[in-house]
């Protein structure tokens, strides 16, 4: 696994919006963050671009986003926020820049889809982490663990996470290549050139405003199409938001997803604090060797800093 280089003081940093549009007083804040850590923040021409519920037309987009690929001169490219629209565009993406000069490419939810395609394709590492348009307006910003762990794992700390145990945790160790994100959009990269390959390593998973039915739909599906049987272990974050039928299904999200991978013997666990929860989305970096250990009384994640600074 190739890690770009961690971030140092100056270092330019470019923030995109390959999915849905964003507007300039929505990032104001993140701008802000970023310059208190003494980043140059590029905002490219066509950021604020609007299309519909897009950030400009799919091409405007693409360009946009290859441009900072291409750019040596920029260290990571933060994308502004998620909802839908990045698998229009990522067959329109050249990386053979960006593989000669890797740089982090941040975000979660939509932004799932260049998670996976960069994992599976390239062999780079990424940063499933908050986005601009969560960063928050009040002073406490910086100390939020959300903020707190994209700094870290920015600059180069080692991560690890210790939580509280969740009733539904099935115990064990496990170390692997750590792998996901959003489960709406893994499910719907299945058969794509994006598709992960998930043998052997640590699956993450959460999702946001799903109906239960939904969520067992593609989890079996994943299932079904092996993304589940031979995983070193799982690992469930927030799935918020969740809806039910007037008839209900019967099982809340975790109890639906326990449920798929009985069968196996790998731990899990749930409730991990990565998703779609603004102050508290901690950063994991894809494609880590990351460590896993689940007991009766918590559990911990830990993704060491396994790269020299540049």
């Amino acid at each position: 696994m190739i890690y770009p280089p961690y971030l140092q003081p100056g270092d330019r940093v470019a923030i995109v919006a390959p999915a849905r549009k964003i507007s300039p007083s929505e990032i104001d804040a993140a701008v802000r963050l970023l310059r208190s850590w003494q980043l140059e923040v590029v905002l490219p021409e066509h950021l604020f671009d609007s299309d519909n519920q897009f950030a400009g037309p799919d091409n405007i987009r693409a360009l946009t986003l290859q441009q900072q690929l291409d750019d040596p001169s920029i260290r990571a490219i933060l994308c502004a926020r998620g909802g839908y629209g990045t698998a229009r565009i990522i067959d329109q993406l050249d990386f053979s820049r960006f593989r000669q000069c890797p740089k982090w490419l941040i975000g979660y939810s939509d932004i799932t889809v260049l998670h996976s395609h960069i994992h599976q394709c390239l062999g780079i590492a990424t940063l499933h982490a908050t986005m601009p348009i969560n960063i928050p307006t009040d002073a406490d910003r910086k100390t939020y663990p959300s903020t707190e762990s994209l700094r870290q794992a920015l600059f180069g700390a080692p991560l690890q996470y210790a939580l509280p145990s969740h009733p539904l945790n099935r115990p064990g160790s496990a170390q692997g290549q750590l792998v996901g994100g959003n489960l709406s959009i893994l499910y719907s990269l299945c058969g794509s050139p994006s598709d992960l390959d998930t043998d052997g390593k640590i699956l993450f998973i959460e999702d946001l405003d799903e109906y239960l039915y939904h969520i067992d739909r593609m989890i079996t599906n994943l299932k079904r199409c092996g993304r589940l049987a031979h995983l070193a272990a799982l690992v469930v974050g927030q799935m918020s938001d969740m809806h039910d039928n007037t008839i209900p299904f019967g099982a809340t999200a975790e109890q639906i997803i326990l449920r798929a991978v009985a069968e196996y013997h790998y731990p899990v666990c749930f409730n991990f604090p990565a998703g779609h929860n603004g102050t508290d989305n901690r950063a994991l970096i894809m494609g880590a060797s990351a460590s896993l250990s689940v007991n009766s009384a918590q559990t911990t994640l830990t993704i060491p800093n396994t790269h020299p600074k540049n």
